[in-house]
């Protein structure tokens, strides 16, 4: 395959992912019901024959998938990545996407460590 078929094919499943993603998140949101279960197992934690905890592994699967398709996209299209940022941030490129990159981790860090709180 050329790089411009797998450019194609990893965009493709990039959207397909974030799509199925975003319907299991509907889903887990305002279909099927949190909380904890009363007597015996609770028929309406269920949808289309998944527990929610499985559409969750689902989720989280599909997740980790769209990351490593995300990894993938932004190597094929490193020159582009290169050459904008030698545009908007001259000879310092390199600095500031790390920079970029460093702050958006800390960012998600940061919104992990509250979300366990």
């Amino acid at each position: 395959m050329k790089k411009n078929d797998w450019k194609y094919l990893i965009d493709v499943l990039l959207f397909v992912s974030i799509c199925a993603i975003t319907a299991i998140g509907l889903v887990l949101a305002f279909v099927i019901p949190t909380g904890r279960a009363g007597r015996g197992e609770d028929v309406s934690r269920y949808f289309l024959g998944l527990h929610r905890h499985e559409w969750g592994d689902i989720h989280l699967y599909l997740s980790l998938f769209m990351l490593v398709l995300l990894i993938f996209h932004v190597w094929f299209n490193w020159a582009w990545v290169a050459h904008w940022s030698k545009n908007y941030f001259g000879k310092h490129w390199k600095k500031t996407l790390c920079a970029l990159c460093t702050a958006w981790i800390i960012v998600l860090i940061i919104a992990w460590a509250i979300a366990l709180v």
